[in-house]
């Protein structure tokens, strides 16, 4: 079995935000036959024209790379599809072009979140909208931040699926000197940690708009960490999984990098900044926004004590101060430390 499919393979990247155009850049290091295309039409004409865009800035992206805002050339015998559209809207993007989709391709979601209502990871919403189509689903998830994967630092990624040789697949496709990818066979636990380390991500924000350090910042990490397990091992996912890039890995790097969405969204209304007027002001989806919905209506559903998790719910969708949330968290019943 060969790690990678043989070269070139025709490869589409679907969304042209921040995390497609590197994930169509790593694929074109590779020798890939890259394609992109977004849902909205005048920015992917924009970029088309300009090869560049204002949500990476100093990133150009290369000519031999097609960008197109008419899907058919972007999915034309597509082998391997990635998704890079915000959870929320992977199900109407998908229901829009899925029919162009010929055979069964691979399909990696770099996409990080739970979409509200059915609660369903990414790889189970393609799933669900495409049938057949969908069912070779990879995560490529870890420590990620967009700006840094274009200006070609090192950086790991974790695989993940229930297909081994899609997942093998993936990793020889997006390898590169400085990326390199893992393989890892809890898809479940992969994906989940994804999702709520951007929940957990908003709370350390708000820490920092709220002028506390980092101490307070380290605490939370871990303690936010133990809900992390907690939950996701309710839902069957392996504990060792969050100790790995995928989980932990990830955490930290959104946790603390100045250019993670999450953070600085948390951050904004830790300064006072409303939800509204921020996300009114952001050029990026702010995937644990929505995600926080998800994730608290699924660990009360599941009877899973998320203390940090429906703190930041507070905060966001019940007017509850910022500085009332941390204090709460503070005041609560002293206890013995656990993790999950």
């Amino acid at each position: 079995m060969n790690d990678r499919p043989p070269d070139p393979v025709p490869a589409s990247v679907i969304g042209d935000g921040q995390m497609g155009l590197v994930m169509a850049d790593l694929l074109h290091q590779n020798g890939h036959d890259v394609r992109v295309w977004g849902p909205m039409d005048a920015e992917v004409r924009e970029l088309a024209r300009t090869r560049r865009s204002a949500r990476l800035p100093g990133y150009e992206v290369p000519g031999s790379i097609l960008v197109s805002p008419d899907p058919a050339p972007v999915l034309a015998d597509a082998r391997l599809v990635v998704c890079a559209i915000p959870c929320q809207y992977i199900r109407p993007v998908f229901q829009s072009i899925g029919d162009g989709l010929v055979g069964t391709p691979i399909m990696v979601s770099v996409a990080k979140g739970l979409e509200v209502g059915s609660l369903l990871r990414p790889t189970e919403i393609l799933r669900d909208v495409l049938g057949d189509r969908g069912h070779r689903g990879v995560c490529l998830s870890g420590p990620t931040i967009a700006t840094e994967l274009a200006a070609r630092m090192i950086a790991t990624m974790v695989a993940a699926g229930d297909d081994r040789d899609a997942i093998r697949a993936v990793q020889g496709c997006f390898t590169t000197r400085w990326m390199r990818v893992y393989t890892h066979e809890d898809l479940l636990g992969v994906e989940f940690a994804g999702a709520v380390k951007n929940v957990i991500a908003i709370a350390a924000g708000i820490l920092d708009g709220l002028g506390q350090g980092f101490n307070a910042k380290s605490a939370l990490l871990a303690r936010g960490l133990s809900e992390v397990v907690r939950l996701g091992t309710a839902l069957g996912a392996r504990r060792e999984t969050f100790f790995g890039i995928s989980g932990v890995g990830d955490l930290a790097t959104t946790c603390f990098s100045p250019d993670g969405r999450n953070r600085s969204c948390g951050e904004a209304i830790g300064a006072g900044t409303s939800l509204e007027d921020y996300l009114a002001g952001s050029m990026c989806v702010v995937e644990g926004v929505e995600t926080t919905r998800a994730i608290v209506e699924l660990a009360r559903a599941r009877g899973v004590e998320v203390p940090i998790l429906d703190a930041v719910h507070s905060v966001l969708f019940e007017g509850l101060p910022a500085r009332s949330a941390i204090e709460g968290l503070l005041s609560r019943d002293l206890g013995s430390e656990t993790i999950g």
